[in-house]
């Protein structure tokens, strides 16, 4: 008959020396690679942060509860704001208005 080979007949043979493993450098500080990139004429990959101008908050006590969202594109929101700036009034307030001449000009 077949017989059947023991798998752990070799554990006892030699057992693995463990060592402890050998520390990995620590990397250079990020002031020191700019210094050293500059240095040497490596330009930066990363584009230039664009920073877009910021609105004034508007704050109106109005009684208007409801959120409204509407996907637009960048130029009918300005344009949106801008027409809100120039007549000192609320988003809704703008909106209401819109909605009213539409109505008027469709009847």
């Amino acid at each position: 008959m077949n017989t059947r080979v023991n798998a752990f007949a070799d554990l006892n043979a030699a057992l693995p020396a463990f060592t402890v493993k050998p520390k990995k450098d620590k990397p250079l500080a990020e002031e020191t690679i700019t210094r050293m990139a500059e240095e040497n004429n490596f330009p930066s990959r990363q584009a230039p942060k664009a920073k877009e101008p910021k609105r004034k908050r508007r704050v109106y006590t109005t009684g208007r509860n409801r959120q409204f969202n509407v996907k637009a594109t960048n130029e009918t929101v300005e344009r949106f704001y801008k027409m809100a700036d120039e007549q000192k009034i609320p988003l809704g307030a703008l909106l209401e208005r819109a909605l009213d001449a539409l109505e008027r000009a469709g009847a």
